[in-house]
């Protein structure tokens, strides 16, 4: 019997989403998988033979009239949401515009894909998320976890990797200077004190994710996995 599990990504063209897309594709337990993305041909030359497979599609949205989008329900239609995206305040402009990608379109998609019938939401936190931190991106990244959670689904996994290991197309000066600790951190990188904030490379988090989603043990409610769990996958 032919297996229909459908999966959607949001954030397909981030480091994570990248790793996420190619996972989805090759996995014979997807029928298809959906790259929801802002513009046509987001997702380059590597997904065209996927594409042409019928295997993943591009379904282009305007986010920032996602909730007034009648067309949503298609282009959000699956069983699994995989949630990779997000910016940082240099990229976004202020600390408002940022709060709209990593918070509004994150919620907004969730909950489009709810009301078209996903039952399974994956999503890419950060370590220190906490919607009552005294510090602003690990308080947004709280208060998503906190307004997923309220929307329905069966499942809800929220990964909270540290810095993320990996080729990114963005320059993120702070990020290349954490991985640099991180690799002289050598041997004590996985005492109980470090291991939450070493680098954890992109794959492995994409990894994880899907593995979460495909479990044959269901985890119903709100499952947290953390940096130290991720950077074993």
């Amino acid at each position: 019997m032919r297996n229909e599990r459908r999966a959607v990504v949001v954030g397909a063209t981030g480091l994570v989403g990248g790793h996420l897309l190619k996972q989805l594709c090759d996995n014979p337990k997807y029928s298809s998988v959906t790259a929801v993305v802002r513009r046509p041909g987001a997702l380059g030359a590597w997904a065209r033979d996927a594409q042409a497979s019928g295997r993943l599609r591009e379904a282009v949205v305007d986010f920032e009239a996602l909730s007034k989008d009648s067309t949503a329900a298609k282009a959000f239609t699956g069983d699994d949401l995989y949630c990779a995206l997000g910016t940082t305040i240099k990229v976004a402009g202020s600390k408002d515009a940022f709060r709209r990608v990593d918070h509004d379109y994150v919620v907004e998609s969730a909950r489009a894909a709810r009301a078209a019938g996903a039952a399974k939401l994956l999503l890419v936190s950060s370590v220190g998320a906490d919607a009552k931190s005294p510090f602003f991106y690990n308080q947004v990244k709280g208060e998503v976890e906190r307004d997923v959670a309220s929307l329905g689904f069966a499942e809800v996994h929220v990964f909270r990797p540290s810095f993320l290991a990996g080729e990114r197309i963005e320059h993120r000066p702070g990020e290349k200077v954490a991985l640099m600790i991180g690799k002289c951190l050598g041997p004590i990188a996985r005492l109980p004190l470090v291991r939450d904030i070493a680098p954890v490379p992109a794959e492995a988090v994409a990894r994880a994710m899907v593995r979460a989603a495909l479990a044959a043990e269901s985890r119903p409610g709100v499952s947290v996995h953390a940096s130290a769990e991720l950077a074993r996958s």
